[in-house]
């Protein structure tokens, strides 16, 4: 039986139908023709009879979800609910979402009962990852991606969220009451633009051998929650550093116009040659992008290089035939360059001329990833059938902006000859 989301889409289609028959009439400044009028009350009909199966459907799934809703907090004689986990019936309301889930992940929407599927399924019709399996996916993207564990993290529940241009807070000696401060002033601009960080539809593949689907609930689990994890990071990692913002429904990188932060440019194409494009100016440009900082915000400083850009750097030796670059010798700890942290992503270009190969900052305090909870999945069987495989298409919302362009500098080579 289609569902009312299906109906709606079908629904949709007809609309389109009887604009296009209307606009062709329209363009010819003209009546429609008998054959036309038959297509148009034809595709009328079929839209009357659409909108009375949705009421209908609706009805029933209303019915369904509260049906749904009483089987999970059956009452006790006296009108006291039965505790959960209680007797026969009385499971906990999301170990029976995950257990929906995970029968919807082995054997498809199909073979959920309506109650199940009203555990599972939102408003438009999207199977919902359960909240604790989303919480343990979301847990693990700081481990698998760089971006992420260096900027800070905010949850949300909108859309957007709105950002008013600031301009650094002043301090001033004195009563702000009696004027003495002098030189004191709102941090608000006269006129604060308005803007706002959008949240994005951030969607990932994650494809499951068949042979996995004989283990056990718990063993899936823990996988589906490293692959979902895996097909996640890797897409908004990418949007972090490159994704050029709400235009194109991406995050705002780190490396986009859009992020407003400035960069300096080398003297040097590759770094490959001599004097002005000798290996040794890397490190030069390197301590410059340190300073072109501000101090409050290179005390936490990162660079953000690609591997072989840090493979360059570590290669380098001062006058006493030292290296530079530090290895790390702890375990989650990061290598150093001057001393200060090194972080690798691939995404940001490697050595060239006329490239943006680095960037220098405070992520913490420059760089904002945001979160709206309600990860939804697909199942794709037929698609990797012949693999042996099954695909599911993931659709998280994620957001990422930078918050303060000044905590940040981007190196650049110059063109080449």
């Amino acid at each position: 039986m289609a569902t009312s989301i299906e109906l709606r889409q079908e629904r949709a289609r007809i609309v389109e139908s009887l604009r296009a028959v209307n606009d062709v009439a329209e363009a010819e400044n003209r009546n429609l023709s008998g054959t036309e009028q038959e297509t148009y009350n034809r595709h009328e009909a079929d839209f009357r009879s659409v909108s009375e199966r949705i009421t209908r459907a609706e009805a029933l799934e209303s019915v369904e979800a509260e049906q749904a809703r009483s089987l999970n907090n059956p009452e006790m004689p006296g009108g006291q609910q039965r505790q959960r986990g209680a007797g026969t019936g009385g499971g906990d309301d999301a170990q029976q979402r995950r257990s929906a889930f995970m029968q919807f992940v082995r054997s498809g929407r199909d073979s959920l009962a309506p109650e199940q599927r009203a555990l599972v399924q939102n408003a438009a019709g999207e199977i919902l990852v359960p909240e604790d399996l989303e919480t343990e996916i979301m847990r693990s993207l700081p481990d698998l991606t760089v971006i992420r564990g260096l900027a800070s993290q905010r949850p949300t529940g909108s859309n957007r969220v709105r950002r008013r241009s600031m301009e650094e807070v002043t301090t001033a000696w004195g009563k702000l009451e009696t004027k003495s401060g002098k030189n004191l002033h709102d941090s608000m601009p006269d006129t604060p633009a308005e803007q706002w960080t959008y949240i994005e539809d951030l969607y990932g593949l994650a494809k499951i051998g068949e042979d996995e689907f004989d283990d056990t609930d718990v063993n899936l689990e823990a996988y589906l929650s490293d692959s979902f994890g895996r097909a996640v990071g890797k897409a908004e990692d990418t949007a972090f550093v490159r994704g050029i913002g709400h235009a194109v429904e991406t995050p705002v990188g780190l490396f986009s116009v859009v992020g407003g932060i400035s960069a300096m440019t080398s003297t040097a194409s590759t770094y490959g040659g001599t004097g002005a494009n000798a290996p040794g100016v890397m490190v030069d440009d390197f301590k410059a992008l340190v300073y072109a900082v501000p101090a409050q915000y290179r005390r936490n400083g990162t660079f953000l290089t690609a591997s072989s850009t840090e493979l360059a750097l570590s290669q380098i030796k001062d006058g006493n035939g030292q290296y530079l670059w530090q290895q790390s010798v702890q375990e989650g700890r990061p290598s150093t360059f001057l001393g200060y942290a090194l972080a690798n992503q691939e995404d940001v270009e490697a050595i060239a001329a006329e490239k943006a190969i680095g960037i220098f900052g405070d992520f913490q305090a420059g760089y904002r990833v945001y979160d709206r909870q309600g990860m939804t999945i697909q199942r794709l069987v037929e698609l990797y059938s012949e693999e042996g495989m099954i695909g599911f298409k993931i659709r998280a919302r994620v957001g990422g902006d930078v918050v303060r362009p000044d905590a940040f500098k981007i190196l650049k080579t110059k063109a080449g000859a």
